[in-house]
Parts: C-alpha cells; structure tokens; sequence
C-alpha cells in the first residue's frame, strides 16, 4: 500500500509552499496531502480575518487531526517550522507512523528565544496586542529570518506568498511560560513512531541550538541532521533538493523495516 504524506506548513504559509517536496516524493511514491491552515487560505494582499490573531496551537492540532483521521491511514506527518510543531503534537495522539520535522518550532519547556529570533519578530512584538492580533513578518525581517540564501529577487517572490498568522499561536511558541494552558506541551513519552529531526546551521529564526534541543527530547525513538549550509527555507532556499532526498531516503530506510500503513484508531 502506498504510504500517504500528510504535510503541515509553518508560519505565515499555506499548502502551496510545499510543491518542490510534493514533486519529489511523489515521484518516489508516495501519497502526498498538503494542508492549510484556519485562515491561511487568503490572498496574501488582503486584510487577514481578524479571528486568526486569536487561533491556538489547539486549534490548529484540532483541525488536523480530524483531517488525517479522515484520511483512513497513519500518514507520515511532515512538517516545517511551526509545523513541525504540530507535527509532534500530532505525533502525541498516535497519528502518525512516522514523523519528519524540518527546522521545527521547539515545543513547551525548550527555551526557544535568540537575539535572532527577537530580530525576526521585532516589529510584531512592537505592537500592543500582538498576542492576540493577526501578525506578518516585515520584508527585511522576513530576508534576515528566513530567506537569506535566496537571490534577492527570490526573497520578494517568496515574500509576497506570506499570509497572516495568529498572534497567539506565536506566543504559545516563544513566551510558552507565559501560557497557563501549555498549549505547545508535548508528552515525549506518548511518542512511539520514528522521527527524524532536521536542523540547519544558518537557521536564524529556529536555530539549531534550539532543533537540538528538539532532537535530544526525542531521543529514544529519532534520527538528528543538520545541514551546515542551509538555514530556514528549506523548502525552497538554493539545494533544497539535498535535504529532500535525504528525508526520501530515511522513509526508504524505515519502510524496509516496518509493515505497510496502517489505520487510524
């Protein structure tokens, strides 16, 4: 049976931003399924639905789960950045036969916050109410953050995809001490599938100090890799087809070990 991708987009994203992973898992095989977020189904130069500002991590878990229960089968839960995240608390539930985390969003207890991280949310977190108010990177933030190896015309083409993102969401991630519902708490323990874990040296908004502090919570059942010449996008910055096909070829690993999907309880 063909193992079915769910992929989950982080911060400011949508589906779309997937397609160079989609192109090339789908041609190893798979089943991909790219999903969207509450209210990041927008036009990038609209005004934001002013509910996002408020969306939780809880809320974003909530609506995934019930679309990979939908799906009938344990996907392999692909995630980036914040998605990677909820990717792990997607984990959590038992969703997943495996789970990959590219730079991933750090869960509750792991201090996230580097003078680069402030840098690339500075002017969000200028603004009163930010916790609860939609928020978007600025360009410059967004070129110092996120899509510094890309040619500047790429950084605005890349850019001017960028929707809305919750205020809340955000600070579940950074001031997690803050939040007296821990929405970003993730039980390790309730983890059983393989994980692969991937970090990239010049990642200035999830450093790797930070993804390997991620790694090492996991670490009875994942794989750590960093990338020494890669920084954020890795989904589409220059050579991303490198960390591509090494997350095609640790799947290829694990499926010769592990029986064919199985369904969702």
């Amino acid at each position: 049976m063909t193992d079915t991708v769910f992929m989950i987009h982080g911060m400011w994203g949508n589906a779309g931003y997937w397609q160079n992973y989609k192109n090339v898992l789908e041609r190893a095989g798979y089943r991909c399924v790219a999903s969207t977020l509450r209210f990041h189904d927008m036009d990038p130069k609209a005004a934001p639905d002013p509910r996002l500002g408020k969306m939780s991590l809880l809320d974003y878990a909530e609506d995934l789960e019930r679309e990979v229960r939908a799906l009938g089968v344990q996907p392999i839960l692909l995630g980036h950045s914040m998605g990677g995240l909820l990717a792990q608390m997607l984990a959590a539930r038992g969703l997943g036969k495996a789970a990959v985390l590219l730079t991933p969003a750090s869960p509750y207890g792991i201090i996230p916050i580097r003078v680069s991280v402030v840098r690339s949310f500075l002017s969000a977190m200028l603004r009163w109410g930010f916790w609860r108010r939609p928020m978007r990177q600025t360009f410059g933030e967004a070129s110092y953050s996120m899509l510094q190896l890309l040619p500047p015309a790429e950084q605005r083409s890349a850019y001017e995809k960028f929707v809305y993102e919750s205020g809340r969401a955000f600070c579940e991630i950074g001031f997690w001490p803050l939040d007296l519902r821990g929405a970003a708490r993730v039980d390790a323990k309730k983890i059983t599938c393989p994980m692969l874990v991937i970090g990239a040296a010049q990642d200035r908004i999830t450093p790797a100090s930070v993804v390997r502090r991620v790694a090492k919570k996991y670490r009875r059942i994942a794989t750590y890799k960093e990338f020494p010449n890669h920084a954020h996008w890795v989904v589409g910055e220059p050579q991303w087809e490198e960390v591509a096909a090494y997350v095609c070829q640790w799947l290829s690993q694990l499926n010769s070990k592990r029986p064919a999907t199985s369904a969702v309880n």
